[in-house]
């Protein structure tokens, strides 16, 4: 594994060369896009970004306003978008499973729960746009989506990035571990096949034998 670090630890040198602006547009774009084209992996780029404030990379108050900025565009992008075509369109076709009056009744519910499901908006994976969609066909102001899920926002992203310093930071344990898991893990492996082929083979002759 420390190989496999120094290999990072090379490629990193050579990205950093550029300039860090060049991987904190690519940290924003990336944040950005999640919320376009889900299910694009942009929360491995948050971990990836705490993982480079530890290396002393990344600056990090610079890199949470990155990603909390690159993620609230978009979002509002969603949100303006739902606002302004989601809700006419759904009261206009009117659908069976999704009608007008089911608009309506998704407004009240914002109107009484939103700020607690905007809150929460970005721990809750896989419906994360579908919650910004249902604000905007809801109604819901548009400052208050801001504010809840910006601080929803800071929260997911500090934890995200919190975890990736601490893999870097404690990398000399981790790998430790590894390898100790490696050590105990292969011979464990290796005694259970040679007792599955033993086993079989035993149970061929004795089928044989009969």
């Amino acid at each position: 594994m420390s190989e496999y670090l120094a290999q990072i630890n090379e490629l990193l040198d050579h990205i950093f060369a550029h300039g860090a602006v060049w991987v904190y547009l690519v940290i924003w774009l990336a944040c950005f896009i999640e919320n376009i084209t889900p299910p694009f992996p942009g929360d491995s780029f948050i971990v990836a970004a705490g993982g480079l404030v530890a290396a002393s990379r990344l600056e990090t108050v610079t890199a949470l306003l990155v990603v909390v900025t690159g993620g609230m565009t978009s979002v509002m992008i969603i949100y303006f978008l739902g606002r302004k075509f989601g809700r006419e369109y759904f009261i206009r076709k009117n659908y069976k499973l999704f009608s007008a009056s089911d608009v309506l009744a998704v407004e009240k519910r914002f109107e009484r729960h939103g700020g607690l499901v905007l809150l929460v908006s970005r721990f809750v994976v896989g419906f994360r746009v579908a919650l910004v969609l249902a604000s905007g066909m809801g109604r819901y102001p548009a400052g208050k989506v801001m504010l809840y899920i910006g601080l929803s926002y800071v929260a997911f992203s500090g934890l995200l990035m919190y975890l990736g310093y601490k893999l870097v930071e404690n990398y000399e344990r981790i790998e430790y571990y590894f390898d100790t898991y490696h050590y105990i893990a292969w011979p464990l492996v290796g005694l259970v096949v040679v007792t599955y082929i033993v086993r079989r083979i035993q149970k061929n002759r004795q089928a044989k034998q009969k």
